[in-house]
């Protein structure tokens, strides 16, 4: 299937609306993006940075935040209890980077995210008096620079021409669920998605 702005289009419109999120710390905020942007379930993706008191920051002045990615995610589908799983996947829940930028931070965002973290915690093999990473209710979300969202799709003239064409501009980009699968494709993950799926020919159009 050709890639088109009516493929990116038609794909978004029918993203559910009944979403909820999810934020992690998991070191350099683009690999976590590409990943959990593969998992079905997961509508939207998006980095930033959290965990911190600084009120505004940025990739070049951070102060005490952490980069993390935020997860979109279809709660009829796919539960936080899920994604905590790819979590603890995704690093070392022993080693913590003494580098607060890429520290690795699992955020609970309601009460019931707290409670879903503790049970996790309690049912799985992990030796708690040997964790490191952190766990923190989450403040405040600062969304990171256009330039950091979807970052694998950079350069990729054959996708972002596509979103071009269909009048997207940076936002819309971060926001887009197909962005989200595509980024996910182009970083290496396997993406269950139909117009991934059938093998739309990845070379540059002439």
């Amino acid at each position: 299937m050709m890639l088109t702005p009516t493929v990116v289009t038609e794909f978004d419109s029918q993203a559910p609306e009944a979403t909820k999120t999810a934020t992690f710390g998991l070191g350099c905020f683009w690999g976590p993006d590409a990943a959990f942007g593969a998992i079905d379930g997961v509508v939207r993706t998006r980095v930033g940075y959290a965990g911190g008191t600084k009120s505004d920051p940025s990739y070049e002045v951070l102060g005490d935040h952490t980069e993390v990615v935020q997860v979109e995610y279809d709660p009829e589908e796919l539960s936080f209890s899920e994604l905590l799983e790819r979590a603890f996947s995704e690093h070392d829940p022993y080693q913590q980077p003494s580098k607060r930028q890429y520290q690795n931070i699992v955020f609970t965002e309601t009460a019931t995210q707290h409670d879903q973290l503790q049970t996790f915690l309690n049912d799985s093999d992990l030796d708690s008096n040997r964790i490191t990473t952190r766990f923190e209710s989450l403040d405040r979300f600062h969304l990171a620079e256009a330039y950091h969202q979807k970052f694998n799709l950079r350069g990729k003239r054959w996708i972002t021409d596509v979103f071009a064409e269909a009048e997207y501009d940076d936002a819309a980009i971060r926001e887009s669920p197909a962005a989200a699968k595509l980024n996910a494709h182009v970083a290496g993950n396997d993406v269950s998605v139909p117009f991934i799926e059938q093998s739309f020919d990845p070379r540059p159009r002439h």
